[in-house]
Formats: structure tokens, sequence, C-alpha cells
């Protein structure tokens, strides 16, 4: 029986310019490839977001296994700077180079291509779900909530799920993901009372309180670390005033602050933070500072354990290295999943994902496919 190519089916992906939002037939492609292998499709769209759900054996099966990846990518930059055509799939000394090669057409391709062969060569006892969406790179509102929302009015359910994102810092097979860290974004706005350079004592200077605020946040230990995690880290990633004269003292200052969190905190215990910290500095300079929040997401952990073990001994059996269970990096969309099943996540190395010239070693896009073959293999006959 003819194998499925997965270096051909990520050449193809990468051809489809699914810049968020944009499907650019990556999923259509998908869509094609798992019903002619027997899975029931359904395109899950919301908004101005592509999404497709596939499940192949029996709905509700109390043994079903999940991937999920997303086929969007970000934008190119300087397209100039490119060396080889950013949607031309072109391979150079073992490399496939293209927008998505890394992060994460090919984990896609490579966990579609694994699911897709074995179900035709060895059916199991159970079922295989793959939710792939067009919505991580952007706001994510629209993607995976969107699957998982689906699976809930439909009854569907995952009992575990493997994430294909790229997580090895450098050699293929080195590190898993358990878990992720929160992520928190703050604007602030200082309002102050405009006033003459030459005059500061007619003025209430918004610089002078968004210069302590700052200082007071970056230079606070959020914690020193936990079991599972790093420490929480807090970065001010701008301060804006916009002002161009030297001889007036602006009416506003505008702060950015960003923090990434571990399992020490929640997304409302560090905005109530931020908030006590803003009211202190505004009442002690007498003026006010308006607090806004985001959270893209709240750290979690999968404790190691079953899921994990079955992951860390298909890779090493792959690879010959035993890899490290790990909570570094940034989100993913794991952080939507693990209200459903548990979840961890494991990919390719992850080095130029993001970067002009994102490229993918072939041989690699191969491994993982036969990683996450063996994972199938073993979960269905060993778990």
């Amino acid at each position: 029986m003819p194998q499925t190519d997965p270096a051909r089916l990520t050449a193809d992906l990468i051809r489809c310019p699914s810049v968020t939002p944009e499907e650019g037939g990556a999923l259509v492609l998908l869509e094609k490839l798992l019903s002619a292998a027997g899975f029931d499709c359904t395109r899950t769209d919301r908004g101005e977001v592509s999404n497709l759900f596939a499940r192949w054996g029996a709905k509700g099966h109390a043994k079903t296994f999940g991937f999920n990846g997303h086929t969007d990518v970000v934008p190119l930059g300087d397209e100039a700077a490119w060396t080889m055509p950013p949607f031309g799939a072109e391979e150079k000394d073992g490399f496939m180079y293209g927008r998505g090669a890394t992060d994460m057409k090919s984990g896609v391709a490579a966990f579609a291509a694994a699911a897709v062969d074995f179900v035709k060569e060895t059916p199991p006892d159970g079922a295989i779900i793959l939710t792939i969406t067009g919505d991580e790179e952007g706001d994510a509102e629209d993607g995976t909530t969107a699957l998982l929302d689906y699976m809930d009015r439909e009854g569907e359910k995952m009992s575990v799920c493997l994430v294909g994102e790229p997580t090895c810092p450098d050699e293929m097979g080195e590190m898993i993901k358990i878990g992720r860290r929160g992520s928190l974004t703050a604007w602030f706005t200082v309002t102050g009372v405009q006033g003459h350079s030459a005059y500061p004592h007619r003025a209430n200077n918004p610089l002078n309180a968004m210069a302590r605020l700052m200082d007071r946040l970056a230079s606070h230990e959020l914690d020193q670390g936990t079991e599972h995690f790093d420490a929480s880290t807090l970065a001010v990633v701008t301060i804006d005033t916009g002002n161009t004269a030297t001889n007036v003292i602006p009416a506003q200052s505008r702060a950015t602050v960003n923090i990434r969190f571990n399992d020490a905190h929640t997304g409302a215990s560090l905005t109530e933070w931020l908030q006590d910290e803003a009211d202190k500095v505004a009442a002690e300079f007498g003026l006010e500072i308006a607090v806004q929040v985001k959270i893209s997401g709240e750290s979690f952990i999968t404790p190691p354990g079953p899921l994990s073990d079955l992951v860390a001994e298909a890779v090493e059996a792959e690879t010959g290295r035993k890899p490290e269970l790990s909570t570094t990096g940034g989100t993913s969309d794991a952080r939507f999943v693990k209200d459903h099943c548990p979840v961890v996540e494991f990919g390719l190395v992850g080095k130029t994902m993001h970067q002009v010239d994102e490229r993918v070693e072939v041989a690699q896009v191969h491994q993982l496919k036969a990683i996450y073959t063996r994972i199938l293999q073993d979960y269905f006959t060993k778990v």
C-alpha cells in the first residue's frame, strides 16, 4: 500500500498562501486527503476563520486519540529579504523553505500522514480526531475554540490530545511541552495636566508617574518559579508619549507590559496586583491612571504520567534521545485543549519559525511522521 509522503504534503501546504485569516486552500487540501481515507470531515468555520474537524472511527468512542494543529502562518515580513520563494516550498541542501515550513505545516502534514496510513494499514479499535485551525497565529478567538465548541455541541470527545507545534529548541526529540505559562498584556494610560516645561509647578507631568509605575512593576519579583515552571516574567514593551515639543509637559503617557506567568498566579490575581500598583502611584502623584488588561491564556500543566510517557517513549525509540518535559516558551492552542482533555505538545525543531527563510529539515519531517505513527500504535495497543 503506498505511503503518504509527509514532505510532499508539507510542500503542498506551504504553497497555500494561508496568512491569518486566509485559508489559502490548505484546509481544502487536507479535507480531500482525509475524506479519501475514510475520515468524516466537517468545516467548523466561524467569522473569517476556517477550521476543519475530522474523525475516523465511531463517534463517542471511549478511546479516541486527538491531534491539534494550525495551517495559518504569520506574514512574510520583508519579502525582498527572502532568498527563496516564501510560498515555493523549494528544497536546498536537505531543507525545505517557505512560510509555515516549521510553524507548523510540517507538523500538520506529519500527523495527517501518520493518521491516514495508520487507519488504512491497522484500523484501530477506537477513533482518531484531527482538529486543524486557521486562527492560531491571530487572535485565536475563532479557531481551536470554535472547534471545541463544535465538539461540545455534537458530543465529540478526545480522550487525549497531542498538539504538533515545534517544541524542540535545537535537536530533534529533545523536548516535550507538558504545560505552558499564562500570558497577560496590560495597557496603562496616565493622565496629568499639560503645561509649560519652564513652569512645571503649574502642570502635573504624567511621565513622572509613568516612570515610577513602570519601575515598580519591572523591579518586582513575581516569584522564584514552581515545581514545573520557571519564574514568571514581566517585560515593559513600550512607553509612548508622542510629545515632540521640548517646552511642553504632555497631558498623557501610555505604556504596555507583558507578563508570562506560572501556576503561582492567575490572570485575575495579576490583574488585581497591577490595578493596586497603579492606584498607589496615582494617589502618590495626584493624577489618574487607567488600566486595561487582556488575558491571552492561563498557565496550565498536564502532570507527568501516561500521556507524556507515551509520547516520550515514542520519541526516544525513533530518535535515541530522551526528551525533557518542559513548560517553556510562549502560548499555544494547548491552552484551550487542556479544558477538554489531557494534552501535551511535541513537534519539530523551531529555530527558524517566524523568520525570513523559514525552513525545515526534510528528513525530520519523515522522522516526525514515524514518531506520530508509533504514538498511535502504542496508544491503541498498549495504553
